[in-house]
Formats: structure tokens, C-alpha cells, sequence
């Protein structure tokens, strides 16, 4: 491979990071601080951007978020998991949940971070050995997070089918979108 077309797709050195966010700000900031931790970054805002740029160069390291402006993020990483099995690849997200955390995980995802995290905690789930475990969390959830939990269960077992979800769930659709729409509670 030529050292033109190394440095085209990023894997000259086999830190190439394929970042996916919609929000611009966060974006660029996280992009300039794994830049600075050694790793040869790409961004994109959208899924099928982000689906192009795996098409083109698929990464050694991903970061997506999971709901982008476009679709879902689970998407790039299913793409990125069929072309590069041995990419390392996180979602993050501002609506975290169990359900989905279990699907990203069983489409190649390596951990999943609630928003906001910082460019450390990023890094440490990127670079963490497949045997390093993750610490459990200090504090048990409240019952709006439990009731938040099983809503985003049932809608995952429904492949994100909100009639359905709300028919079972016994509660208006609209109720339901309003639920779906908001961050997750603490």
C-alpha cells in the first residue's frame, strides 16, 4: 500500500477512529482530543455519512452515537462489524438504555457510555483490555430509570415499532413518543 493511500484512509499506523455524532460541538471537541491521544480521526454527522466513510476506509476504533438526525447509529456499527470484525467500537448516547445497550453490544459494540462523558472516559473504553471490567455503578436507579428501562425494553423487543409498544404497554401513542423523546432519568 502506498503512503499516499495509508494517509488517505487513516490506517497507517492502526489507529484510525471513525467518529459519528450529530452534535457539532461535541464532535469537534472529542475529535480534537482523541487527535491529541494519538489517533488519526474522521467524523462524520450523519448514518449515511458515516456508512460512506466505512465503505471507503473501515476504522481500527469507532464512536457513534446511537440516534443521529438520520436514523440509528446501531447501523454504522452492524456496517462497520461486517467489514472490520476486529474494530473496536462504542456507542454514546444521551438515551441510554438497557435494551439497547444489549442490541449494540450484540451487533460488535465493545461498551456503551451515556452522555455526557468526557474524552477520558471515551478513551478508556477504546483502549480497555477485553478483561478489564468496568466498575458497577455506586448508586441503584431510581423508579423513574426502572419504569424508563422496561419502556425502552418493550420498544426494542418491538423493533422500535411505537403502535406496538404502546398497544402492550397498555398507553397512548402520543404519551408514548413524548416518553421516547426525552433523556433517559437518572
Amino acid at each position: 500500500m502506498s503512503g499516499e493511500v495509508a494517509a488517505l484512509t487513516g490506517n497507517m499506523d492502526g489507529k484510525s477512529l471513525l467518529i459519528v455524532d450529530d452534535d457539532r460541538p461535541f464532535l469537534t471537541r472529542l475529535a480534537r482530543a482523541m487527535e491529541g491521544r494519538g489517533f488519526a480521526v474522521e467524523t462524520a454527522e450523519t448514518v449515511s455519512e458515516g456508512l460512506l466513510k466505512v465503505r471507503v476506509a473501515a476504522p481500527d476504533y469507532a464512536i457513534v452515537d446511537m440516534r443521529l438526525n438520520d436514523g440509528n447509529g446501531l447501523d454504522v456499527i452492524e456496517a462497520i462489524r461486517a467489514r472490520r470484525p476486529d474494530c473496536k467500537a462504542i456507542i454514546l448516547t444521551g438515551y441510554g438504555n438497557i435494551a439497547t445497550a444489549v442490541t449494540a453490544v450484540k451487533l460488535g459494540a465493545i461498551d456503551y457510555l451515556s452522555k455526557p462523558a468526557d474524552a477520558d472516559e471515551v478513551f478508556a473504553a477504546l483502549t480497555r483490555s477485553p478483561d478489564d471490567r468496568a466498575e458497577p455503578p455506586e448508586n441503584p436507579m431510581s423508579a423513574d430509570r426502572v419504569r424508563w428501562e422496561h419502556i425502552q425494553r418493550v420498544y426494542e423487543m418491538c423493533e422500535r415499532n411505537v403502535s406496538e409498544t404502546a398497544r402492550r404497554l397498555n398507553m397512548h401513542r402520543r404519551t408514548l413518543q413524548r416518553i421516547l423523546a426525552k433523556r433517559a432519568p437518572k
